[in-house]
């Protein structure tokens, strides 16, 4: 997989962003549905969601506490 980079910034998709940070899909789309994690701002023309890294240290962050 490899990383979207727009206008010099790294952007991630989810499974990209779920696989770096160590949790499974399933694990992240049933934190989005309980509402313990909110959900990231960026999205792609398709809609797809968008990891920058400071999401990705967010997830870190949540996935350890």
């Amino acid at each position: 997989m490899v990383p979207t980079v727009v206008d010099g910034k790294t952007y991630y998709r989810t499974a990209e962003a779920c696989q770096r940070v160590g949790i499974s899909r399933a694990t992240f789309f049933r934190w989005l549905r309980d509402g313990s994690f909110p959900d990231v701002k960026n999205l792609d023309r398709r809609g797809w969601r968008l990891f920058t890294e400071g999401d990705l240290k967010r997830l870190k962050r949540f996935r350890v506490s």
